[in-house]
């Protein structure tokens, strides 16, 4: 797992490392089963992105110069592919038997039954021979092989959706069967023709609700319901098997020249261009024999790396949406968003902050406090302008609405959208033309470099003659989504210190006219300074060791991989500073090697929401300093974005940051440690007191929450 020298771990296998720690959670009988099976359909996403994005790209530089790639990279891209596919077929296996042999027999402990192969109750087979043919037969589109002709006789290849689930079906005529469609088919074997046909589980739910039956309830696969009608789809014909597939295409845009022509335009032809890219992974059911796969293979030209075989259901990331009944046992106990007593006792959000910086931790906390700052601000009569970055932002986002409603009430309001956040492409072009049209002035990408940075800017009138303007910002780890707020555990700091304030209004600057950022004393801003400013704030860490100093560093990120960034922290191990690194996604970094990291440790937490917060924390020989930041230490986030990372300097809020990351270093419950080969080796000690961080963080919070606990209202000890 390791190249050269051990240095780094390549960082496709530690994705699939963290992706297996997610999978983890579908093993752990601690975990209520509902949120099991929740964790299997995540695994099963994540790999499917994998594959639509990664592996497409290790499959595109293979296709490249072999030697210059491998020099520039420092690995070979097609042992790494090769790599990769062995660990995928290995978890895939896993995968399937857990889905199998453990979740779906607790499932049914629980009286819930998922039908598969078994002989359904007469009742049932009523139900889905009903649904069948009055809702599922309208949305099939059954095909033969043999069919794919032109007019002129010339072979024609069929489209698969990237997104799409298809049956392959196996038939020979029955003797009294249709002449005129035996002629047509071409492909056979041993009297075998074959056909697919498509699981429409774009029109339907993948499960299929039955009736309940003595308090058990009962579902089925969507495919099996189509299985159970193959005879009325092909009538005439005799079956004799049936598979389940799927391909997955490239789906990762390549923009060849963003300095020219409009980025829009460009962006909506790569959108459509993902719908007929290359295949990176046909996913069959492994049961097949390979006789009766290779009329598939061969009709979708697919290449033998490009084959995995898997169970025989596909895409199980659709058991997020399976409607489990609620019971004991079942899900992790709710955990209500908390209020915050000291923003409500206050007359609006911005009054709050005029008294002092204010922070959110959501999802503990309500996210309906970000929501409140700009509705307020929308109908405000002296705030004047709203400038806001939108990276990933709701389908039906109450924050752009709020937008919406700003400009409407006559404010100059300025929306910088990328509209280049995979996946999220569509969405955001389709709230920059709604926001447009209300007459928000939209920026969107710049050419060579998203903007991943979560700020916004809020200007205010003086409310009397003698008063001064007042400028407020809102800076986050996470997007500016109620959506994800909900799942993903993140920061989000508000303030009106005038010199922080001052330096986010120089990068809205930058971004809507390209000014120069200029010298930044507080902020963290890459391309720019961000890189520059960890570099030397470890340095410092490094100067206190040599000088037998206390040193010390946490570091708070979803992936690390950046090798500058990496190599000083490995020089700071060796100085002989202590490091605690908190990683959940990638990490390069191989951690306890002697010489080069045997000061380091590197924990991943997978628990109930997601860990999507950066934060840096440096000793720095006792004047501690924080940092709170949108950028993880990737190559992409340090080149190629635009971030902003941003220091805490109100004690209170200090103290919160402080807390909620001891909970996470001290986790023995859902943490793991990163060892020498990548993988994740669980902490447990049964003499110690359990502690699940994410639920003594909640618990930590809300006690801090209640009225004779409330913190005091104390002034910024920032420099200016």
């Amino acid at each position: 797992m390791m190249e050269d020298h051990n240095q780094y771990t390549d960082r496709d296998l530690s994705w699939l490392s963290f992706n297996y720690r997610v999978l983890m959670e579908a093993t752990d009988p601690t975990v209520p089963l509902a949120d099991r099976v929740k964790f299997l359909a995540i695994y099963s996403a994540n790999l499917d992105e994998f594959f639509r994005v990664r592996v497409s790209s290790l499959r595109s530089l293979i296709s490249l110069h072999k030697k210059k790639i491998t020099k520039r990279l420092g690995s070979d891209p097609q042992q790494t592919l090769t790599q990769v596919l062995e660990v995928v077929d290995r978890q895939q296996n896993y995968y399937n038997r857990l889905f199998q042999e453990q979740l779906l027999p607790q499932l049914q402990q629980h009286g819930i039954i998922l039908y598969q192969q078994q002989p359904l109750l007469e009742v049932h087979r009523l139900e889905v021979d009903r649904f069948f043919r009055s809702t599922v037969m309208a949305y099939l589109q059954p095909v033969f092989i043999g069919s794919w002709q032109s007019a002129k006789g010339k072979r024609r290849l069929p489209f698969l959706d990237s997104h799409a689930l298809y049956l392959a079906v196996i038939l020979r005529p029955k003797a009294d069967g249709f002449t005129s469609q035996r002629d047509q088919v071409e492909e056979s074997l041993d009297g075998h023709q074959f056909a697919y046909v498509n699981i429409p589980v774009d029109k339907l739910a993948r499960f299929v609700t039955l009736s309940v039956i003595d308090e058990q309830h009962y579902f089925t696969f969507l495919d099996e319901v189509i299985r159970a009608n193959l005879s009325v789809i092909f009538p005439g014909y005799e079956l004799l098997g049936s598979f389940s597939f799927k391909l997955n295409r490239s789906e990762d845009i390549d923009i060849k020249d963003e300095y020219r022509g409009n980025l829009v335009k460009k962006i909506k032809r790569q959108l459509k261009k993902r719908q007929t890219a290359p295949p990176v992974r046909f996913l069959y059911d492994g049961s097949i024999d390979k006789d009766l796969l290779n009329p598939f293979t061969r009709l979708f030209n697919v290449l033998p790396d490009e084959l995995q075989a898997g169970g025989r259901y596909h895409s199980l990331s659709a058991l997020l949406k399976l409607p489990l009944p609620a019971g004991p046992d079942m899900v992790s106990p709710a955990m209500v968003p908390l209020l915050r007593p000291e923003l409500d006792q206050q007359e609006s959000m911005l009054a709050a902050i005029n008294l002092k910086d204010r922070i959110l931790h959501f999802p503990y906390q309500s996210y309906e406090y970000v929501l409140r700052l700009f509705n307020e601000a929308a109908i405000d009569p002296l705030v004047h302008q709203i400038d806001v970055t939108l990276y990933r932002i709701a389908a039906d986002s109450l924050i752009a609405n709020a937008l919406i409603s700003a400009a409407h009430n006559g404010k100059r309001v300025s929306v910088f959208v990328e509209v280049k956040a995979r996946f999220d492409e569509a969405n955001n072009l389709q709230w920059a033309e709604q926001l447009k049209a209300a007459g928000v002035r939209i920026f969107y990408s710049l050419p060579g470099i998203k903007v991943h940075a979560k700020m916004a800017l809020i200007k205010r009138r003086p409310q009397t003659a003698t008063d001064k303007p007042t400028q407020y910002a809102y800076l986050a780890t996470g997007n500016f989504n109620e959506v994800t707020a909900e799942i993903y555990a993140d920061h989000g700091l508000m303030t009106s210190h005038k010199p922080l304030v001052r330096e986010v209004k120089k990068v809205f600057d930058y971004l809507e006219k390209q000014k120069p950022i200029g010298k930044l004393r507080h902020l963290l801003v890459s391309p720019f300074t961000l890189q520059d400013r960890y570099l030397d704030l470890i340095d410092r860490e490094i100067s206190f060791a040599r000088k037998g100093r206390t040193a010390r560093l946490t570091l708070k990120v979803n992936g690390l991989e950046e090798s500058v960034l990496i190599d000083k922290l490995y020089e700071a191990s060796r100085a002989g500073v202590v490091i605690d690194l908190l990683v959940r996604g990638i990490c390069c970094l191989v951690p306890g090697v002697p010489g080069m990291s045997e000061t380091i440790r590197v924990i991943r937490l997978v628990d109930r929401f997601l860990e999507h917060a950066r934060v840096a924390i440096f000793h720095n020989d006792g004047q501690e300093e924080i940092f709170l930041a949108s950028a993880d230490w990737m190559t992409r986030n340090i080149y190629h974005r635009v971030e902003v990372g941003f220091p805490i300097y109100d004690p209170e809020v200090r103290t919160e940051i402080r807390q909620l990351i001891a909970f996470q270093l001290a986790d023995n419950t859902k943490a793991c440690l990163i060892d020498q080969q990548g993988t994740n080796q669980p902490i447990r000690n049964p003499e110690a007191t359990p502690v699940r961080a994410q639920y003594a963080s909640y618990d930590w919070l809300k006690q801090r929450a209640s009225p004779e606990s409330e913190p005091g209202i104390r002034e910024s000890t920032a420099p200016s």
